[in-house]
């Protein structure tokens, strides 16, 4: 299981306001920035959802064309920017996944979770986050079908429904699962994701 993006969903840098307001100013080396500080980040997201380096890419380039374009109602003060970058590097990976293109690599096993061996030292340095280590503690405490529903979730945009279909199971197990992960994980979590 390949927790990394999950943790960069809470692991992000403290202050993007002033690079938020230079890209709402439309100065494109606030752009070049913020992609040095989270490429590689939406990158690893995307992959993981999309399983294909060259699709991966292309929805990189159309990440930050996309918060390009709709940095103007982004409010810095209501949250930071790469929480937002990362949910709509997720969105563009899922939609893709939802897409004609995208059916075919959707086929592959869920359980294929090879990551570039380059992202072997972000993720060290992710892991060593106080907070990252509460989510990963919290996580890996849910059981494993717990843990697969909350990734098919994540990862895929799989409905309750859709995930009873791949894995074979009965919807109402199947939310129950849900249910009682999430649960488990606020209880588990609890400050951590609001400090």
């Amino acid at each position: 299981m390949m927790l990394i993006p999950i943790l960069l969903a809470i692991h992000t840098i403290a202050d993007d306001t002033e690079l938020v307001a230079r890209m709402q100013r439309r100065d494109p080396h606030a752009l070049a920035e913020l992609y040095d500080r989270y490429g590689r980040l939406v990158y690893s997201l995307i992959l993981r959802v999309v399983r294909d380096t060259g699709i991966a890419e292309d929805l990189v380039q159309e990440t930050f064309l996309r918060v390009w374009n709709r940095v103007a109602g982004f409010d810095a003060q209501k949250g930071s920017i790469g929480p937002w970058l990362l949910a709509v590097a997720r969105n563009r990976a899922i939609d893709y996944l939802r897409s004609a293109g995208g059916r075919e690599r959707n086929s592959v096993e869920f359980e294929e979770n090879d990551h570039p061996a380059l992202y072997g030292d972000m993720e060290k340095d992710i892991l060593n986050s106080d907070k990252a280590r509460r989510v990963k503690s919290a996580i890996e405490k849910l059981s494993p079908n717990q843990r697969q529903v909350i990734e098919l979730a994540y990862f895929e945009g799989l409905s309750q429904t859709e995930m009873a279909e791949r894995m074979g199971q009965p919807l109402g197990t199947v939310k129950t699962w849900v249910r009682t992960a999430l649960k488990n994980l606020r209880d588990e979590l609890g400050a951590a994701v609001t400090a």
